[in-house]
Order: C-alpha cells, then sequence, then structure tokens
C-alpha cells in the first residue's frame, strides 16, 4: 500500500511539473496528483495480471507442440508443471483480477509479442529449468516458484519497464513498492482459495487522503511565504541560484512542518534530506539538510511551527 514516503514523492513529482509550467492551474495539477495515484494502483493490478498471463502462453505452446506436422515425444507428452501450478491456476481463474484488469489502461493482449517475449525469457531461466525438472509437487512448492519467476525475472524484465515507462511518466517510481505489494498478495493466497484478495491502496484512506491533497495545498499556500524565508536565511545564495528540485524540497518540508501536527519534525526533516539524495543533486541533501537545521528552530520558537504530542519536536 502507498506510505507517507510514496505520497510526498508524487507530490514532489507534481509540484515539479507544476513550477516548471508557464500558466500552471492549480486544480489541473491537483487532478494530475490524484490520478498519479489512481495510476499507482493500476500498476499493482497489471503487474498481477501479467503473471496470470504467463498460463495461457504455455498453453498456447503446448497445444502449438502438439498441432506439428511430425511433433516429437515431447510435444505429444508435454511437461505441464508450469500450467498447471496451483498458485498461477487461481490467478488465470481469478474474476476479481479479470474484472480489474477489464477497468485499468493497460492491455497485456494488445501486446502480444511482448508477452511472448516475457515467456521465452522465463523458460530460459535457470529457475524456471529448475522448477520444470523437480519431482517435487504442491501448493506450497508452486508457490515459492511462481514468487521467485516474479521477482528475479518477470518484474525485472529490461522490456517491461520499457513498456511500462510509455504508459506513464512516473511507473518506474513506482515499480519497487507495486511490485513488493504483487509478492504480499500472492504470499497470503491459500490452496483452497478461489480468488485473490487485492491489498487496500491506502492504510487509512480518508487520513492518507487528506494528507495527499493538504500537502500539496499548503506546500503552494505558504510557497511564496517560505521562500522568502529560505532568501533570508541562505545570504550567500540567490532563491534563482537554487535549484528547483532544491527549493520545491525545501518548501514541502516546511509546510509539512507548520501543517501536520502530530508529525515530528525530525521525521519531516530525514524524509525530505532522503528524497533530495534521490530527486536532485549530488550535493543537494547536505544543503537542505543545512537550511532546515537554521530556519525550523526559528520557526518553532515564533510559533510558526506547533506540535501536538510529546516529544514531537525532538523525536
Amino acid at each position: 500500500m502507498l506510505n507517507r514516503r510514496h505520497i510526498r514523492i508524487k507530490v514532489l513529482q507534481i509540484l515539479f511539473a507544476y513550477y516548471s509550467d508557464e500558466k500552471p492551474n492549480v486544480a489541473s495539477y491537483e487532478k494530475m496528483l490524484f490520478e498519479s495515484v489512481d495510476r499507482f494502483r493500476e500498476l499493482y493490478i497489471a503487474l498481477i495480471q501479467l503473471t496470470a498471463e504467463m498460463q495461457s502462453l504455455a498453453i498456447e505452446k503446448i497445444e502449438a507442440g502438439k498441432n506439428k506436422k511430425l511433433p516429437t515425444k515431447e510435444d505429444l507428452y508435454p511437461n505441464t508443471k508450469f500450467v498447471t501450478n496451483s498458485l498461477l491456476r487461481i490467478l488465470a481463474n481469478s474474476r476479481k483480477l479479470d474484472q480489474a484488469s477489464k477497468e485499468i489502461h493497460i492491455r497485456w493482449q494488445d501486446n502480444k509479442d511482448l508477452l511472448k517475449q516475457v515467456f521465452k525469457m522465463l523458460m530460459e531461466t535457470a529457475d524456471y529449468k529448475e522448477y520444470m525438472s523437480s519431482k517435487e509437487r504442491g501448493f506450497e512448492h508452486d508457490r515459492e516458484y511462481l514468487l521467485r519467476f516474479f521477482r528475479r525475472h518477470i518484474v525485472n524484465y529490461e522490456p517491461v519497464h520499457e513498456y511500462l515507462e510509455d504508459q506513464g511518466i512516473f511507473w518506474n517510481d513506482d515499480l519497487d513498492l507495486s511490485a513488493s505489494m504483487v509478492l504480499r498478495t500472492l504470499k497470503q493466497v491459500k490452496e483452497n482459495d478461489d480468488d485473490l484478495e487485492f491489498l487496500p491502496l491506502w492504510k487509512d484512506p480518508e487520513d492518507e487522503d487528506n494528507y495527499c491533497k493538504k500537502l500539496f495545498r499548503k506546500t503552494l499556500a505558504l510557497g511564496e511565504e517560505n521562500q522568502a524565508v529560505i532568501a533570508e536565511n541562505t545570504p550567500n545564495w540567490e532563491a534563482d541560484r537554487i535549484a528547483l528540485m532544491d527549493m520545491i524540497i525545501l518548501k514541502m518540508a516546511f509546510a509539512e512542518a507548520q501543517t501536520f501536527e502530530s508529525i515530528p519534525v525530525k521525521v519531516t526533516m530525514n524524509e525530505y534530506i532522503e528524497l533530495s539524495k534521490y530527486y536532485s543533486t549530488p550535493n543537494s541533501s547536505a544543503f537542505i539538510n543545512g537550511v532546515l537545521d537554521s530556519i525550523i528552530p526559528k520557526m518553532m520558537h515564533d510559533g510558526k511551527i506547533k506540535k501536538v504530542g510529546r516529544g514531537l519536536l525532538e523525536e
């Protein structure tokens, strides 16, 4: 499910696009923000569906072998272990997955060549060959290998990454978390289940939705005021010399510290310093750390940052 760090990343991405736009519209970018959240769920569903599609390709391969003019013994008596994988069959026959797949933009069946590439790649792996040659049977055995196929091969296949990137600019940022959700989903399936249970997108839908919306709006609302504060406290840096991404990260950090009374100051500072390591320049984290260390105590002293709860100011 989406966590606070991932929500911060999504708000950061949308704000970067907003501030890069010559004539930005707040309502349009807020809509874009929540569309990006919806697309995260689409990726989660799509990755499960991609795994399920492997069964139909395996069936097609078996049928093609039997229909050869001069079939070999292997064609006539194929190894059906993958096709009959217990967990894979639950995925392939899932009514919930079928319905959810119809509601998303990704259509794997529209890109049959990619599906064939994925299955061909999978068949050539040592893990697949080991599974197919093993005499062991049972649900746990089937699940262990299907998880391995997904984790090591399917989700890491470069052509899949390229295809997903074509579908939306933020897919790569979502991939690790959505893949972990797929693994958790598959791990919770039981042998006698006849369908899947999807994980919720939010831990607390109302609270997280409010956090996402409020962080976006407050960063913009307090943007000019906080930029002025940053300028006052960075005399060696003119505002237009501070990288746009760094300025946005700082604005978000100050807006979060000022707005969310139950989030500890140290948590906010650490989270945005970490974001700067991934989304800005190599020297940004030290710069942002220094600015936050300098300004936040002053904001606390002036009453601009107020926290409710014991220890929230220091911890």
